[in-house]
């Protein structure tokens, strides 16, 4: 199914990746992105070569992906998502599948926005980033920008639109010492907006 699902995606969208600051490479990241799409993951996902594909695992809201059998199917078993509660719930911390995830040594693709964007812009960043790099300062922090996905999927349609997508991955960045959450935050998001233009 992932084959298929690879090709149709590949099909749909071209799914390029361009590198910019880093070739891909097997180690531990986060790649953090702009959100504007339910098929961003996909998109993400489709773009990383094999060898990164494997051990890479895209965050997914769990409202929205375990809405129906066909999604939750799909991201357990095609995509082996991290589902994330969007609202907190009493004193469970939201990031700990996340933390959990990273913990067994897995990357992660993450959306800092927290929810799709409209905008051109994303918008600011949510601080689940920051707390991450912070609590996992060796995992390598990769700012992603999704070309063109808005329109595969326009809104209120149902058949998705063949449209040349790319991802282009840029330089990492860290969490430097004795930077604080909203500084961060802010950098962090003009490492991805800073790579719509390359």
């Amino acid at each position: 199914m992932s084959v298929f699902l690879l090709g149709l995606v590949r099909l749909l969208t071209g799914a390029q990746a361009r590198w910019h600051g880093c070739p891909p490479k097997a180690e531990q990241r986060i790649y953090f992105a702009n959100h504007q799409s339910h098929a961003d993951l996909v998109l993400i996902w489709a773009a990383l070569p094999q060898e990164l594909r494997s051990i890479t695992r895209p965050i997914a809201a769990k409202d929205y992906w375990t809405g129906s059998r066909f999604k939750r199917w799909i991201t357990t078993e095609v995509f082996n998502a991290v589902y994330v509660e969007r609202e907190r719930k009493g004193e469970e911390d939201p990031l700990q599948p996340l933390i959990n995830a990273l913990e067994s040594g897995d990357s992660l693709i993450l959306f800092p926005e927290g929810t799709r964007g409209f905008a051109e812009d994303p918008q600011p960043f949510k601080s689940g980033i920051y707390n991450l790099a912070k609590r996992f300062p060796d995992v390598v922090l990769v700012p992603a920008w999704i070309h063109n996905v808005q329109r595969v999927m326009p809104k209120g349609e149902v058949v998705p639109v063949p449209v040349l997508c790319s991802v282009t991955f840029g330089e990492p960045i860290r969490l430097e010492a004795d930077e604080d959450r909203p500084a961060f935050l802010v950098r962090a998001r003009e490492a991805v907006v800073a790579l719509r233009e390359v």
